[in-house]
């Protein structure tokens, strides 16, 4: 069979403004970047704390690399699990506060690693409507019967829990990726405690950003390991590097270690990268001035928007979503703005539902008060349903 029958499908993604294209980033992650040969203000990164160019971190790399060399040359239980490995581990866990903490290569493999280790064809999950979509997969692929309750619902959740006392795992992003709000963590694990169930939070946008010393979002209400045994974050966003971590109870972890098969079967981080982690590590939680600057920068944008007319969805992150409705309305205004020298992604589905394609703005440690004010200005000229477009 020819391969191209798989053209109609593209050009159906063209005609309903959904197709997706690559850009080309020509320098390092910051705000002011070579994208596509041309220089732009971008508000689309998850560099929240602006630590993904920091010098120290690329320093602490190429030492990384000139100690470790550059690859790990195997998976962690052959020999690709070095010291550098080992102390990064140990580090993630005393920042989070649990007994210790696992590796994993991305976020998406930490989530399929961990559900499908836990859970399997008799068991029922329970996940947050909005969830990421490497949570819904990994339990497709786990076997066990997936539920779904209303987004940050946590009454909804308990009339699940009641109709499905065999819940094994309550599955909730932190902070909402595309929506920017917060899970309310704290109801969510009660219910969990009720049902016996265990409760695991993806921290992926809330790790470096909420809570004391940017220990995230369990961190921000207080939760602990017995709240929520299940912790996984991400190293590629607010840290500024790459991969992700599980961590929780010694138990878990060992359980991992035996069953989670995208842990098992994958070649280890390079160790340099764990060198320059822990460095990045450091910095998150000891400059704080981080954090106070980029809530300064939500507040400017979140008043700034208000006085525009502008209804930017309710979030206290660094996400701040701009609905447009249409996919066709997300992308007119994403190329209005980029005429203007400023990236901002249009989000479409399948990525957010029908009528909420938006402009999903991030903002980074690392702009300033005059990039937010440029932003500003430009999302004034912006095309709208209660103006002549």
């Amino acid at each position: 069979m020819s391969l191209d029958v798989l053209v109609p499908e593209l050009e159906r993604l063209r005609d309903a403004d959904l197709y997706r294209r690559r850009r080309v980033q020509q320098g390092p992650q910051q705000p002011r970047a070579r994208i596509d040969g041309r220089e732009l203000l971008s508000f689309c990164s998850n560099d929240y704390l602006g630590l993904a160019n920091h010098p120290e971190v690329i320093a602490a790399l190429q030492r990384g690399a000139e100690r470790w060399g550059v690859g790990s040359g195997a998976a962690h239980l052959v020999n690709g699990h070095s010291a550098a490995h080992e102390a990064l581990e140990e580090e993630l866990a005393a920042f989070t506060g649990r007994e210790r903490a696992l590796l994993f290569s991305t976020g998406y493999m930490a989530n399929l690693g961990v559900i499908s280790a836990l859970a399997g064809r008799r068991d029922t999950l329970l996940q947050d409507k909005l969830n990421h979509a490497s949570l819904l997969d990994a339990a497709q692929l786990s076997r066990a019967t997936l539920r779904r309750y209303a987004h940050a619902d946590a009454t909804a959740l308990a009339e699940q829990l009641e109709r499905h006392p065999e819940t094994r795992l309550v599955i909730t992003d932190g902070v909402f990726s595309m929506d920017g709000d917060l899970a309310p963590l704290p109801a969510l694990a009660e219910q969990a405690r009720r049902a016996d169930a265990w409760l695991m939070v993806d921290d992926a946008h809330g790790l470096g950003v909420l809570g004391p010393g940017g220990r995230g979002s369990l961190a921000h209400f207080g939760l602990d390991q017995d709240a929520a045994p299940i912790l996984m974050g991400t190293l590629g966003k607010a840290l500024g590097v790459s991969g992700a971590f599980v961590a929780g109870p010694a138990v878990l972890i060992e359980t991992l270690i035996q069953r989670a098969r995208s842990y098992i079967y994958t070649t280890a981080t390079p160790p340099a990268l764990a060198e320059a982690t822990r460095v990045s590590l450091r910095l998150a939680e000891r400059e704080t001035w981080r954090r106070e600057h980029l809530q300064a920068l939500i507040i400017r944008l979140r008043d700034g928007a208000t006085r525009l007319g502008l209804e930017l969805m309710a979030s206290a992150t660094p996400i701040q979503p701009l609905v447009a409705g249409s996919a066709a309305r997300a992308l007119a205004w994403s190329r209005a703005l980029e005429e203007r020298g400023i990236l901002v992604g249009a989000i479409r589905p399948p990525t957010v539902p029908e009528g909420s394609a938006r402009l999903r703005i991030t903002l980074s440690a690392a702009h300033t008060e005059s990039d937010v004010d440029r932003l500003l200005a430009a999302l004034a000229e912006l095309p709208r349903a209660d103006r002549a477009d």
